[in-house]
């Protein structure tokens, strides 16, 4: 039974036709897989690169804008919050009224937040209009996966899948640099400023290039108790796992959202079993490959997303690098994503996606092993060994993943897939900057008091120890003004010491979620659906 009314004109006995509708090859710039692989590139480059920009800004947002900890914290986690919470619907949006229309309101309303968040001058604005992003970006992505997925003929899709995930690498990666040069020459504001051009070229090259492409058998009602009660169950999940470090994870108010979070999960799942046209049909999930592709993408954010978050504070905070410096230094993990992912997306052309999956999931977890192991003085030449051992490990998961999830799925709904894809990234990038998150402010502050005391330093109030501890969580040496350079030095030295022990603990966590990612990998195979576009039908 089902209060939804759909048009498919098929009864309940009939079956709707496998076959997509026949289309012309491309003419000239409208729909020419290449030139639309180029076009998708630069809206997929935009949003990839806000996800990790936005780390090297933020302690220069922190002290132009006199930001605590958690509220940087949620400079991330706002984005990735709206992404996660909207990503699957958004895909189903492209389903339903076409990819090239949800791709070209998304980059026009994300270059538009971007612009509003430059000229933001509170922490609060900020935030809002970075949820905004996320929003936008949500309706962009898979959008983007869903035109190529039925652009590209199938002995293609493969490769543009490849060098699709090679770009959302390369930018993930590279945001890191070029925010490094844009703080340091120009400003902060000059990060979210960048995406205003590069939208606008987004969107230009879509008008002109991007054909609208649609399966015959591709959704015709929309499912809205389904989207409201899936967007519930994503928000209270990763609103509790945001809040808990803030709560505690004692408390009943994280309990009581994770409580939420399940019911209305369980709701979900019911009322898709129920109703004519599904947001996420279940049967989706009985595909062990792609389900292993989800929970993949999951794990790896956790250990990616989360470490870099802290890398940053290490790098520009207790090395005191610049901005610029702190970019160069993860250049060994951005130039390795670059050149891993076609080395990747070749051999899981040849090998299937099992092997270098596994892989690269163990190449992380020996990577973040080694992060643990960075101390105050470590060299570069240390640091540079383990971040491009880290870029060769998540090269494969970044293109792998997406062709076992995207291939596993069926033609009519490559959105979903795609948005079931960056949904497990965002939340498990959410997902890591929390829990690491949490990781570190505890072993911060389990460990402060008696590194204070045993180096001799003045008794601190408890206020003044929370202070204390909420700068040093960021690697920022507590050291009031008016203070003797000696003892200025031993509050420094604490200061680092503690950072650094909360960061390879927060390290270690993230290498034994790789190390789990690695038998999760061996679960995947090479998607069986991965039909390209030559049949598919166009408007």
């Amino acid at each position: 039974m089902t209060s939804q009314t759909t048009l498919d004109a098929t009864g309940p006995g009939d079956t709707a036709p496998e076959a997509p509708l026949e289309s012309p090859p491309a003419a000239g710039l409208r729909g020419h897989p290449w030139l639309t692989l180029i076009t998708v590139a630069v809206g997929v480059m935009m949003v990839a690169l806000d996800g990790t920009i936005v780390a090297i800004a933020n302690p220069a947002i922190q002290k132009d804008l006199g930001a605590t900890f958690a509220q940087v914290q949620w400079i991330t986690n706002g984005y990735f919050l709206a992404l996660a919470v909207s990503l699957i619907t958004a895909g189903k949006l492209g389903d339903r009224f076409g990819h090239r229309q949800t791709f070209l309101i998304g980059v026009t309303g994300f270059a538009a937040a971007s612009g509003a968040i430059g000229l933001s001058h509170s922490i609060a604005a900020v935030v809002s209009f970075r949820v905004f992003q996320g929003l936008f970006g949500a309706l962009l992505m898979p959008a983007a996966l869903g035109l190529l997925r039925a652009t590209f003929p199938a002995e293609k899709l493969n490769m543009a899948i490849g060098i699709w995930g090679m770009v959302i690498g390369a930018s993930t990666a590279g945001g890191p640099i070029l925010g490094g040069v844009l703080v340091e020459h120009v400003n902060w504001q000059s990060v979210f400023f960048i995406n205003v051009p590069v939208g606008a070229l987004a969107l230009i090259l879509g008008v002109l290039i991007l054909r609208d492409h649609r399966a015959e058998n591709a959704p015709r009602s929309f499912d809205l108790l389904g989207i409201a009660l899936l967007s519930g169950a994503m928000f209270c999940l990763v609103w509790a796992l945001i809040k808990a470090p803030t709560w505690g994870w004692g408390d009943g108010r994280t309990w009581l959202f994770i409580g939420a979070s399940v019911a209305l999960f369980a709701a979900f799942s019911f009322w898709e079993t129920r109703v004519a046209e599904p947001l996420i049909p279940l049967g989706l999930f009985r595909s062990v490959p792609l389900s292993a592709g989800v929970v993949l993408m999951v794990l790896m954010a956790i250990a990616f997303m989360g470490g870099l978050f802290f890398v940053t504070f290490y790098l520009q905070n207790v090395h005191g690098m610049s901005p610029i410096d702190a970019g160069l230094h993860l250049l060994p993990l951005t130039g390795m994503m670059i050149v891993g992912s076609p080395l990747a997306g070749a051999a899981i052309t040849k090998l299937g996606p099992r092997i270098p999956l596994a892989g690269g999931m163990a190449a992380t977890a020996i990577a973040m092993y080694g992060m643990s192991t960075l101390k105050a003085d470590t060299g570069s030449g240390v640091m540079s060994i383990w971040f491009a051992l880290l870029g060769l490990g998540l090269a494969p998961v970044m293109v792998g993943a997406t062709e076992v999830i995207v291939g596993n799925a069926p033609m009519e709904l490559s959105g979903v897939a795609g948005g079931l894809q960056q949904a497990a990234m965002q939340i498990g990038g959410s997902l890591g900057t929390a829990v690491l998150g949490a990781v570190m402010a505890s072993k911060v502050d389990s460990d402060l008091p008696g590194n204070w005391t045993g180096a001799g330093l003045p008794q601190l109030t408890p206020g003044q120890l929370g202070k204390a501890s909420e700068a040093v969580q960021v690697g920022v040496a507590p050291v009031p003004k008016g203070v003797p350079d000696q003892i200025a030095a031993k509050i420094a030295e604490v200061a680092h010491h503690t950072f650094i022990s909360g960061m390879s603990l927060a390290s270690l966590v993230a290498a034994g979620v790789a190390a789990v990612a690695v038998l999760v990998a061996l679960l995947t195979k090479r998607g069986a659906n991965a039909e390209g576009g030559a049949g598919v039908g166009h408007i």
